[in-house]
């Protein structure tokens, strides 16, 4: 028995596929206007969303939005195909599916990389393809640099910027059941304080701008709650509960 998959709500296991006499019946019938025939040739067709999803997806990436977005392209297909230009429907939807993905992806983007930065990037690539296709050696950064009349510096930079980010606990080589993970090749002068000082930073974005000052004046400063409330302006009572509540929304976002 085949798991069953929720995406969107949607029970994936479920889903089937046309036959190529069904497909043209519902496509003739959309073509005239049939609402109905065309919410079941798109709901038929949802396997190749699902298909290209598979493909696509990349680790932090949610599957709900990238198959949301999968059906935006897998509509404009299905408005857009003309059975005229004799190819099979999914060998014309599927780069339109592909490209709404690679657009979500790019708009969803945590890091935004400046044009000009992704640019020099770029033409490094190119730059070192040709060469070595030309040479069959690797040029040097100096030599990239000195080529695209930037640093040594900001060929790193926009390199590194246009590099997928990876997870500190991404699994970078595996054997006989044995990981190593990213963090493992990380060296830090305070060892796991570094990595608890990450997530740390990060679950206070969960806090209000009160709890950060409470939380800087009780654990920062080593004031005692009556000073803090004292220097807040209100009770020890309401000092307690907020200082619970902040440490609450820590533990929550740093387990």
């Amino acid at each position: 028995m085949s798991e069953k998959v929720e995406v969107t709500g949607l029970d994936t296991s479920s889903l089937t596929t046309l036959s190529d006499r069904r497909a043209d019946e519902l496509m003739a019938a959309l073509r005239k206007g049939d609402r109905a025939a065309r919410q079941e040739f798109i709901k038929s067709n949802l396997l190749l969303v699902l298909s290209c999803v598979s493909k696509i997806r990349k680790r932090g990436q949610s599957a709900d939005d990238l198959f949301q977005a999968g059906c935006v392209g897998l509509i404009k297909a299905t408005d857009n195909f003309d059975p005229g230009m004799n190819v099979r429907f999914s060998t014309y939807a599927v780069p339109m599916i592909e490209g709404e993905l690679r657009r979500h992806m790019r708009q969803s983007c945590v890091l935004k990389v400046g044009r000009r930065t992704k640019e020099l990037a770029y033409k490094a690539l190119s730059l070192r393809d040709a060469s070595l296709k030309q040479t069959g050696e690797e040029p040097s950064p100096r030599e990239l640099s000195l080529a695209l009349g930037c640093t040594e510096a900001e060929l790193r930079e926009a390199l590194c910027a246009i590099s997928d980010p990876l997870s500190l606990y991404e699994p970078v080589y595996s054997r006989d059941g044995d990981e190593l993970y990213l963090s493992d090749k990380l060296e830090a002068p305070d060892g796991d304080a570094w990595f608890e000082g990450i997530a740390l930073r990060e679950a206070l974005r969960h806090c209000t701008g009160r709890e950060k000052k409470l939380l800087g004046i009780r654990y920062r400063l080593g004031k005692t709650q009556t000073e803090a409330a004292s220097r807040l302006g209100v009770s020890q009572a309401q000092i307690s509960r907020l200082e619970r509540g902040a440490i609450e929304k820590l533990r929550k976002y740093m387990t």
